[in-house]
């Protein structure tokens, strides 16, 4: 059994890391960089891997991942560090909420994950500010996202 969790943990981290950006293909081209981001329901988590990463799961919450590709001369991409500030809100209101994102790293390539609260099938606009360069001014990435809680 404890090789299970293992093997789970690392398969979640790496779907959350790199296969739930590349899946839906939101992901914005700034310079020789690719900033991946994706937002899914935390009750999609597995059990083992939320409380392995502290990730509460419930239909009314809703994890956004942010992951930076640079493009390598040769064709390949490399993960990169970076940070990321940023807000949520629903469309119509003006209300935002901060995201506190934390690093969740699989191997070598670290993304930064936040959990925040959804509202039942309303669009949610998400604001980023992703430092990708320490030397150049943070990229800005906004997105609309709807989501609807399953009961």
């Amino acid at each position: 059994m404890r090789q299970r969790i293992p093997s789970t943990l690392l398969a979640v981290a790496l779907l959350l890391t790199v296969a739930l950006p590349l899946q839906a293909q939101q992901y914005e081209r700034v310079g020789d960089y690719q900033i991946h981001y994706s937002a899914v329901g935390t009750q999609h988590i597995p059990q083992a891997v939320a409380e392995a990463h502290g990730i509460q799961r419930s239909p009314a919450l809703a994890l956004l991942n942010v992951s930076v590709l640079e493009e390598l001369d040769d064709g390949e991409t490399r993960p990169i560090n970076a940070g990321v500030e940023g807000t949520v809100g629903m469309l119509q209101a003006g209300e935002r909420t901060p995201l506190a994102f934390r690093t969740l790293r699989s191997g070598d390539a670290p993304s930064q994950i936040a959990v925040f609260r959804i509202r039942d099938d309303a669009p949610m606009h998400f604001d980023l500010e992703v430092r990708y360069d320490r030397n150049r001014e943070p990229a800005t990435v906004s997105f609309l996202q709807r989501f609807h809680i399953e009961r």
